[in-house]
């Protein structure tokens, strides 16, 4: 996940044409004559809200990485039953908690 100028500038006005010269918003060049484009400041709060966004969610690509495969889990679940997978999967949940 981005949480730079162009980054904010989709999530603010999705779908609008607009080209960036660099990473400044000096750079930018607004190609949609109907639309209003997002003010600096706009893009700054933005870009700070992404990045918290994105901050936030750790805790899931940790998880993602942890869990066993899927072949894994199911072979968990035939060998030790659906209380030894439960165990498998909390015990990442427990490692990486929602924040």
């Amino acid at each position: 996940m981005r949480y730079d100028l162009a980054s904010a500038l989709v999530s603010l006005r999705p779908g609008a044409r607009w080209s960036l010269n660099g990473d400044d918003y000096s750079g930018l060049n607004w190609l949609e004559p109907d639309i209003a484009p997002p003010t600096q400041a706009e893009c700054a709060a933005e870009m700070v809200r992404l990045k918290a966004a994105y901050d936030s969610d750790q805790y899931k690509r940790d998880r993602a990485k942890a869990y066993p495969s899927i072949q894994e889990q199911f072979d968990t679940l035939y060998h030790q039953g659906y209380d030894g997978w439960r165990a498998q999967i909390q015990a990442i949940k427990d490692q990486y908690p929602k924040p």
